[in-house]
Formats: structure tokens, C-alpha cells, sequence
């Protein structure tokens, strides 16, 4: 079960995992490494088979088959994995025998834990950034925790796209781990021994103090390209730098650069080429080029591990990667998102809901919809690179909140981020108050549905004020005789219904941050703080930046359907019938981008389900019984009558004005974090996400339950 690395070999490098295997091949070359041993495999298949973990882990597989599964499923799935390790207690025997065996070697000295799984770091298949190290890590009960922690990071979301992506057996997985003496270096960095974007180079980059601060991402390092023969120096790129990550009392410290340092290079001319050297050595070694993670400590160069380059631009990986960010990175992220991304979208969505397109001539009115079309598309970009990775804020916050307070349960967390605000909800309470207007007025009611002349002027105010705010999101159907129609039914139905408020938290949010932040030693707790705040941002912004997509994707539609509109009143003879083609094809594509929260299944007419319970994830607890309502195109959102269960593939925020009406939610896509759920905990209504084809077994008039604490929806109707 543990390896001094001399017993490794080729015979046993599937117990021991690629790095390990790596190391070493190292230690037998005579390269300097820091002083290490392996954990192997069968010291996790023990722990999972002894602790019964084995059986809830494929429990979670069987849920809904993994090839089914969107990122936001598999990382609900991973966090509960997770979870579980985090909070199962040793089996006493396998304690005390990795005890006896880690601890006469490192006894309370430093240590870095790292994964060493089978099968990773290949040339085929590198896990390089998807599994966990934890650096500075101290005594031989917190050694157990990050075992622990390395293994469960086998589960994380990453991990389990990229094995899908790779056709990897998921189920069957198991990891090796490496405990390293931590070799505190005065510079650390990596070293391609082949730039993986010019072969006749190689490239170093290198920061001053531990090197997790570039794995990270939160410090920008030196570079120097190299050519790949000589080892000449062809360029060198100095960074801005101003700080440093050290080993601290508590993880790792961020510290400011002394100033003697700020200006220099973090390696001399000498020492580039010492790495560089070492990188052609262990190419040579390997037979192949070399990814490697090196520190230098009193002139000597160590090496934390070496892998094959296998970075290329159609590497799965690099996406799943992009939505790990870094806490820094996910600051300055949120700086640029709040102080001019969404100003930006504001005002062009602003623009072009203030600009009269009826005034324009034809052409002034194509070029208006290229433009807009520009517009979309450059926001669509940005959502992708910038906003959805931003939404990792609150992911990464649940990460840090169940490592620190090991909850019982693994969404505890949510319930500092309940009460978010968000435009959404903003909308909602503005409906909430015209209804209350009408719940408290017969005769209002009255005139709304037929003197639409005789309303007061308060009402009429408070509707505009609404059509002003919010009008312009519901997918075209805006500034349209069916919208307004629509917009007073949907009115008139809530008027029927009491009224739903958002649920109410029985802790104060404030009592509940001071007991979050009660488990952090003061040294550690404006950081706790800090990124609570950062999950409430993202938590927010994942819905908010939504509906201003939405504004502008609507500005778009709202042009071509004027263009479409003009069009269809001139003979086919007047008409240019490319540009008719080419304009009817654009509306097409950008309204079915629209209903990515609709179904994308359509029903067997002869198709009959009898009596039956259908299983999914439970996202918000509540029992409800109702009428379905399945949801396939933009305009049933406003057939839904009040007590019916909303049925869709999934929610988007620009759907949810409906929900103060609807008794519970059921989605085909899965997850704690996708927008039904956040607005079904919200409201207080059950909601059952993840279930497979949910919009084709169930159709519109059957009666459901929805049971939101064990995630199943049982179907009465044959």
C-alpha cells in the first residue's frame, strides 16, 4: 500500500499513478527531487470499499447515465461525491497504517500532497490541472484530510467531463497519491522543453516564492523563449510583478514582493539555462517532451514533476479548464463584469429599445439589423468567455464552505446566498403589486378586462413603468398586441391566486454569515468573507446577465421582424427574395437560440404513460400536486394557469416571470445551480431537476406530484 519510490518500476506504475511513476524514474537518474512516497491505489480502494462509499458513488451514476448529463449535473454530482469523502470517517486500521508509515518520514515538516492517478499524465490522456495538490500542509491529521480531499477530487466536475470526453470507464476510477517533502524555493516555475506552439523552441516561465501562485493563474510569470537546439535566449518577457505565495500558518500567503526584487528577473541568465538543460535531460529520459514543474532553493534546481506536453487547441480539457478560476482571477473578473461589461449591455440594450425602427427606410433598417446583429454576437462571445465562467463564483465558494465545515449537507451553503437580489425577482415583485392591485379591487379588474379606457391613471402608470422595465424580454413578443393581451391574462391569473412572496429564511442572512465565519481563525477570515461576497455576485450576475442578453437578443428579433413585416406587403415581384430568405433564416436561428430553455423533445402523439414515478434531483424541497404544463414554445408560457406544474427542458431567467403562478417546477436538465432551481428555492416550491427526457414522458393535462426533498415526480394520469 505505500511506495517508497526505489520499489517503483514498470511492474507496478498502475498502482502508483503517472506521477509517481515519473518521480520516480527521476530518483533512479540521479535528478534531484524533494523527498517523497507513494500512496497507492489500493489504499483508496479500501477506504471507498470499507466506508461503503463504492456503492453510493455508482448510486450517483445511476441517477441519470452520464452521457446524458450537462456540466451543471455532473458538477451537483461531483460536489455530493465530494462531499462524501469530506465528511466519512477513517476506517481505524487503514488509519494507522498510513500513520506508521507517513509519519516517522515527515513527522510536523511541510509537505505537498498530490494526485498520482493511473493512467493520467500520458501522452493520451493528461489530467494535468483536473485533479488536486495541496501545498503547506502540516501534521499527520491534516495529511489524512487532504488525502482524502486529493482522492475526492477523482469526482471533481473536470475530471468527469474529461474521462466522458475520452470514453474513460468512470465508474472504475481509483487514484494514487504523492506525499512530497515542500521544497520552498526563492523562484519556481514550469518549463516546456518543446513550446506547444513553435517545436524549434522552448519556453520557461518562472515567479519568485511557490509556484502554485502561476499554476493558479493569480501571478503572471517571466518568460523566456529559448531556441530548442543552442539553448540561446531569443526573447524575454518581464512581468509587472509586485507579489509573491509563500508557505503561511494557516495554507499559503500572498505576500508583497520586496522591492529589491520588483524590477529584477526572477532567474539570472545562469539559471535559465540550468532548466533549460534539465528540460532536454528529462526529454531525453522520457523520449519525449517534457511539461515540467520545477523550483530552485540555494542555486539547486528540484523537480516537483515532469509530464508529457500534450496541450493542443482541440483539447477537451481547455473549456473545462476556462470555468476553474482562480479566487483573483474571479475578482478582477467580477471588476470588469460590474464596472463595464454590464454598463456596456445596459446601454446597448437601452439603445435599441429607445430607437423607432418604424421610422427607418429600408435600407437604413437592414444596416440597422447587421448591426444589431454584430452587437448580439459580440455579446454572445463575451457571455461565453466572460460571464459563464464568472458563474464558477459560487461554485467555488461551495468548494471552500464544505472543505472548511464539512456540512452534513453538501448545498448547505446556498442558504448564505438565498435572498440574492436579482432582476428576476425584481420583475416579479413589480407583477406581485400590479396583482395585488387587482386582488384588492373588483372593479379594476372589471376595466382591465373590458373598459381598458376607464383604468385609473395610478395602474395604468405602474403597468407602463413595468412595460418600461421588463416589456422588452419576453423572445419578440414585446410591443405586440398578443404580448399586451398576454401580459393582463397573466395579470388576471395571479389576481385569482394568493399571493406567493419569496420565501422567507428562518436565520437572518447576517446570523448565518457570523456562524459561517465563526469557523475561520481571524487570520483567514476576511478571506472567508471576501469570497461569500464574491458568490453573491456571481450568484446574482448568473441570472441577471440572462435578461440583459435577452434585451439585446430581442432587439435583433424586433428588427427583423419589422424588415419581415415591410416585406410581406410588397408583391414577389417588388420583393428582393434572397435578402427575404436570408432575414426569414436569421429570425429562425436567433428565436431558437432564444428557446434554449424550452423543450428540444418533441411527444409521440400515440405515446402513453401510465401511472409511473420518474426520479431526478431534488433542487427546492416542498410536496405539490398539480396539473402539468409542458412548456415547448415561448407563447404557452402565458396559457399557464395558476396551480400547474411548469414542465420544460429548462429554465432560462426570462422564463420565470411565470413562476409566481405555478404550484412546482420539473426540468430535463439537472442541477442546484441552473435557474429553476434558484427560483424555486427562492418561492419556496419544490423542484426536481435531471430527469431524462421529462418532456416527452409527461404531457400537458397530466396529473403530477412533485416530492422536492427526494427528487420524484410520480405521474397519475394513464
Amino acid at each position: 500500500m505505500i511506495y517508497q519510490l526505489k520499489q517503483v518500476n514498470e511492474s507496478n506504475k498502475m498502482l502508483v499513478g503517472g506521477k509517481a511513476y515519473a518521480l520516480a524514474k527521476l530518483a533512479n537518474h540521479s535528478i534531484k527531487i524533494p523527498k517523497s512516497i507513494c500512496l497507492g491505489v489500493s489504499a483508496y480502494k479500501r477506504f471507498v470499499r470499507d466506508t461503503e462509499l463504492v456503492g453510493c458513488i455508482q448510486m450517483e451514476f445511476h441517477r441519470k447515465d452520464i452521457s446524458q448529463m450537462r456540466w451543471e449535473e455532473m458538477w451537483d454530482a461531483s460536489l455530493r461525491i465530494q462531499n462524501m469523502f469530506q465528511t466519512t470517517n477513517w476506517p481505524a486500521e487503514l488509519r494507522d497504517e498510513i500513520i506508521n508509515a507517513v509519519e516517522p518520514g515527515f513527522g510536523t515538516q511541510p509537505v505537498v500532497i498530490r494526485s498520482s492517478a493511473p493512467g493520467e499524465d500520458t501522452n493520451k490522456t493528461s489530467f494535468a490541472g483536473l485533479h488536486e495538490s495541496y501545498v503547506n500542509i502540516r501534521g499527520i491529521k491534516s495529511i489524512l484530510e487532504h488525502i482524502k480531499l486529493v482522492w475526492a477530487s477523482l469526482w471533481s466536475d473536470a475530471a468527469l467531463m474529461y474521462r466522458r470526453e475520452l470514453g474513460l470507464e468512470v465508474e472504475t476510477s481509483q487514484m494514487a497519491v504523492l506525499i512530497q517533502e515542500l521544497i520552498t524555493g526563492e523562484s519556481s516555475g514550469i518549463v516546456f522543453s518543446q513550446s506547444p506552439v513553435d517545436a524549434s523552441q522552448a519556453v520557461i516561465e518562472s515567479v519568485y516564492g511557490l509556484n502554485q501562485a502561476l499554476v493558479d493563474g493569480s501571478i503572471e510569470p517571466d518568460r523566456w523563449n529559448l531556441d530548442r537546439k543552442s539553448g540561446a535566449i531569443l526573447s524575454c518577457q518581464a512581468a509587472v510583478k509586485t507579489k509573491m505565495m509563500i508557505p503561511g500558518k494557516h495554507g499559503l500567503d500572498m505576500v508583497i514582493l520586496p522591492s529589491a526584487k520588483i524590477e529584477k528577473p526572477c532567474l539570472e541568465a545562469k539559471q535559465v539555462q540550468q532548466i533549460f538543460q534539465l528540460s532536454q535531460k528529462l526529454e531525453s529520459l522520457f523520449q519525449e517532451p517534457q511539461d515540467v514543474e520545477w523550483t530552485i532553493r540555494q542555486d539547486m534546481p528540484y523537480t516537483l514533476q515532469s509530464r508529457p506536453i500534450t496541450i493542443k487547441t482541440d483539447d477537451p480539457r481547455n473549456w473545462y479548464m476556462s470555468l476553474r478560476r482562480s479566487f483573483e482571477d474571479l475578482q478582477n473578473l467580477k471588476s470588469d463584469i460590474q464596472d463595464k461589461l454590464i454598463p456596456q449591455m445596459i446601454r446597448e440594450g437601452e439603445m435599441m429599445t429607445n430607437m423607432d425602427i418604424t421610422q427607418l427606410s429600408n435600407k437604413e433598417l437592414q444596416r440597422e439589423i447587421e448591426r444589431r446583429k454584430e452587437v448580439y454576437k459580440k455579446w454572445q462571445d463575451i457571455y461565453w468567455d466572460k460571464f459563464i465562467p464568472f458563474a464558477h463564483g459560487v461554485r467555488l465558494f461551495g468548494q471552500f464552505y464544505n472543505q472548511a465545515i464539512k456540512p452534513e449537507d453538501p448545498y448547505e451553503f446556498l442558504e448564505l446566498l438565498a435572498n440574492t437580489p436579482m432582476l428576476s425577482t425584481r420583475r416579479n415583485d413589480m407583477l406581485e403589486q400590479l396583482a395585488q392591485r387587482l386582488r384588492e379591487s373588483p372593479a379594476l379588474i372589471d376595466n382591465l378586462r373590458h373598459h381598458p379606457e376607464r383604468l385609473d391613471e395610478n395602474f395604468k402608470q405602474q403597468l407602463q413603468d413595468f412595460l418600461d422595465g421588463y416589456g422588452n424580454q419576453a423572445w419578440g413578443l414585446a410591443d405586440t398586441p398578443e404580448f399586451h393581451d398576454n401580459l393582463i391574462n397573466l395579470l388576471l391569473e395571479m389576481a385569482a391566486a394568493p399571493p406567493k412572496t419569496k420565501k422567507t429564511v428562518t436565520k437572518t442572512i447576517a446570523s448565518l454569515e457570523r456562524q459561517y465565519l465563526s469557523f475561520f481563525p481571524k487570520d483567514k477570515q476576511d478571506y472567508a468573507s471576501e469570497i461569500l461576497k464574491l458568490a453573491r455576485v456571481s450568484y446574482q450576475l448568473r441570472d441577471d446577465d440572462n435578461i440583459y442578453l435577452g434585451r439585446i437578443e430581442n432587439g435583433v428579433i424586433t428588427a427583423l421582424q419589422e424588415f419581415l413585416h415591410r416585406t410581406k406587403k410588397q408583391s414577389e415581384s417588388q420583393r428582393d427574395f434572397m435578402n427575404y430568405e436570408e432575414m426569414l433564416a436569421s429570425l429562425k436561428k436567433i428565436k431558437e437560440s432564444s428557446l434554449r430553455g424550452l423543450t428540444t423533445y418533441i411527444s409521440d402523439p400515440a405515446f402513453v404513460v401510465k401511472a409511473r414515478q420518474l426520479t431526478g434531483q431534488p433542487t427546492s424541497g416542498g410536496l405539490a400536486t398539480g396539473r402539468a404544463r409542458v412548456i415547448s414554445e415561448p407563447q404557452q408560457l402565458f396559457e399557464i394557469k395558476s396551480g400547474e406544474i411548469l414542465v420544460c427542458d429548462s429554465i432560462d431567467p426570462n422564463m420565470t416571470f411565470v413562476i409566481p403562478i405555478v404550484t412546482a417546477i420539473v426540468e430535463r436538465r439537472g442541477g442546484m445551480l441552473i435557474h429553476g432551481a434558484i427560483i424555486a428555492r427562492e418561492y419556496g416550491i419544490p423542484c426536481v431537476t435531471g430527469i431524462p427526457e421529462a418532456t416527452s414522458l409527461i404531457k400537458t393535462g397530466f396529473d403530477l406530484t412533485v416530492d422536492g426533498f427526494t427528487g420524484i415526480v410520480t405521474i397519475h394520469t394513464e
